[in-house]
């Protein structure tokens, strides 16, 4: 039915410092991988919507968000939340409650050891997807073999340079299996809007991935390109940069800069000149994706092709290793660790995002 999905399998997308000389156990038990939202703003303390700020062990997102609405007596729609953790984690996450008129249900009625609610506060606007400053990871690293120095010195350049801003594998599904459903829902397959949501956003991120690659491979991934469009660290603002001058060489050394690499979509694109030429060659190798994601309406978006890990520490333990770190929303805490270490992940399949 379509010619490309053979060549869709995930490849080892190369590593900025190195392969990684070390391998451990992730995940043996949920308090292995801690996950704290960033919410970014405080409730206001009053309006139409709860906010709960929820910890959970062993549930995923979309479980905790149903059992708020049977709770509370509301549509699933009512309920809304930044992003989707992992189930196989200790996570804590902010829910908002659409409640309008309506005095609180008992919250506490819902605790047990796998759920418990922090916080509750109202606020005036549902909390949306994406509405998010990032997350806060402690992540435990267990049966860890390998040669200690090297793996310090990769640490040591991601703490000061930042590392490769790749999607994560669950992004694509168990072994990438939703860019073969995407080319299949392309050709014609009917799938629900969720699927669909899905599938495109595993499209975008293979082309991002391929890009971010591409330039890893020629050893540019962190420095100016000529027609490279940069993004500000921390925010969505972004700028094309005329000419590559010393401030702005300054300004990407430092990490208040960053290069950026597509979102496929329709829509003129941001770059020109080699960066430009690069991208048009990852476009051109995969013509079914990118004419289906036009076709789907996805505009032209970008994504920094850099992430700095804030506050990032470490510590070995005989075959230990602890990390603890922050990361604005979107990134992988994934992606980090691929850097380092090649992961037994004891929890696979995942398929969910780490927004």
């Amino acid at each position: 039915m379509h010619d490309e999905a053979s060549r869709l399998s995930l490849p080892n997308w190369p590593h900025a410092y190195g392969d990684p000389s070390a391998t451990a156990d992730f995940k043996s038990i949920p308090d292995d991988f801690v996950v704290e939202e960033i919410l970014g703003f405080e409730p206001e303390g009053s309006g139409e919507h709860v906010f709960l700020y929820v910890e959970k062990v062993g549930e995923n997102t979309e479980y905790i968000a149903r059992l708020l609405a049977r709770h509370a007596e509301v549509r699933q729609r009512d309920i809304g939340f930044a992003g989707l953790k992992d189930r196989h984690a200790r996570t804590r996450q902010w829910f908002s409650v659409w409640l309008p008129g309506k005095a609180d249900p008992d919250w506490q009625a819902l605790e047990s050891d796998r759920l418990k609610i922090l916080q509750n506060k109202r606020h005036p606007r549902k909390l949306k997807r994406g509405v998010l400053d990032g997350n806060r990871f402690e992540i435990t690293l267990r049966n860890w073999r390998g040669d200690r120095q090297p793996t310090e010195a990769q640490l040591e350049q991601i703490q000061r340079q930042g590392f490769p801003n790749y999607f994560g594998e669950q992004r694509f599904g168990h072994r990438g299996q939703n860019l073969d459903k995407c080319l299949e829902m392309f050709a014609g397959r009917r799938v629900k809007p969720e699927q669909r949501s899905m599938y495109l956003s595993a499209a975008r991120s293979y082309l991002f991935n391929l890009i971010l690659a591409r330039r890893i491979e020629a050893g540019d991934w962190n420095q100016a390109m000529p027609g490279d469009v940069f993004k500000l660290d921390g925010s969505n603002s972004r700028f094309h940069a005329e000419s590559i001058d010393d401030a702005l060489l300054q300004r990407l050394a430092s990490g208040d800069i960053h290069p950026t690499g597509a979102l496929y979509g329709k829509g003129d694109s941001a770059v020109s000149d080699a960066a430009l030429q690069l991208e048009q060659q990852v476009f051109a190798e995969h013509p079914q994706l990118c004419a289906g994601l036009v076709k789907a309406g996805l505009e032209q978006d970008r994504r920094a092709l850099r992430v700095k890990a804030d506050d990032l520490a470490w510590q070995f333990d005989d075959d230990v290793l602890r990390l603890s770190f922050a990361l604005p929303a979107g990134s992988y805490a994934t992606s980090l660790l691929r850097e380092i270490v090649v992961c037994n992940d004891l929890n696979q399949p995942q398929i969910k995002d780490e927004t």
